[in-house]
């Protein structure tokens, strides 16, 4: 299980892209990754991990969620052993639109770490980041849901990037910080990245787009270039 890189990005496809569009993005995400040496990170639907893990080669191919049970009965659920045999990496746990209980939440991380699995969790506010830090998961997805597929990021949302930071550092500085929602656009990426993120993702800002895969590419550039000019400025 091989720790991501900072900066690094995710797509969130949720159930807006599948089979060959999902694929498509999936590639063109496989080629920023390479050129702007940036991590990504593609939730994919469960249909489509296989076929992306396999055309890919860059981009870390994540499920957007996972059950906590182990092989058995279970009709309908998701199994941490196929998700990893399809080809995931990782899991993304405890979104806004898929919500778990926090003793859920810290079963899944633990089967997680038994199977192999990133686990980047979401938590809407500092209390929930801090209280999902405990737990230590590899990452924690810092967005808040009134902000999910609107945009309009603020001031506020900045310095709210150093509180959970420092929140979630003061627990486990080994947890990677993900910052979210909200994000509409490449300028969006380099202000996110610039004001202290790690990483920070998109959904409707990329899916919706006059042309996905050209947004997607503004996105990983602004990302790599936020952080160099972040760096140069942090050395000065």
């Amino acid at each position: 299980m091989k720790k991501l890189r900072v900066p690094f990005f995710e797509i969130g496809p949720k159930a807006y892209l599948y089979g060959e569009e999902a694929l498509k993005l999936a590639k063109a995400a496989d080629e920023l990754a390479e050129e702007y040496e940036v991590d990504i990170i593609f939730t994919a639907q469960y249909t489509d991990i296989r076929r992306i893990a396999d055309a890919t080669k860059n981009i870390r191919v994540f499920a957007q969620h996972m059950d906590s049970l182990k092989p058995g009965r279970g009709v309908g659920a998701v199994l941490p052993e196929a998700l990893k045999e399809a080809g995931a990496e990782g899991v993304l746990l405890n979104h806004a639109e898929k919500p778990l209980t926090i003793t859920e939440i810290s079963r899944c991380i633990e089967r997680a770490k038994e199977v192999g699995l990133i686990s980047m969790v979401c938590a809407a506010n500092v209390k929930e980041a801090r209280m999902i830090a405990a737990l230590e998961p590899d990452i924690i997805l810092a967005e808040s849901p009134e902000l999910i597929g609107k945009g309009a990021r603020s001031k506020e949302d900045a310095i709210a990037i150093e509180i959970i930071n420092e929140a979630v550092h003061s627990i486990s500085k080994n947890i990677q910080i993900l910052h979210g929602a909200g994000i509409q656009n490449e300028n969006d990426v380099y202000e996110i990245i610039h004001a202290g993120a790690q990483a920070t993702g998109s959904t409707s800002g990329i899916i919706l787009a006059e042309s996905p895969e050209l947004m997607l590419k503004k996105m990983i550039k602004a990302v790599a270039t936020a952080w160099k000019q972040r760096k140069k400025e942090e050395e000065a």
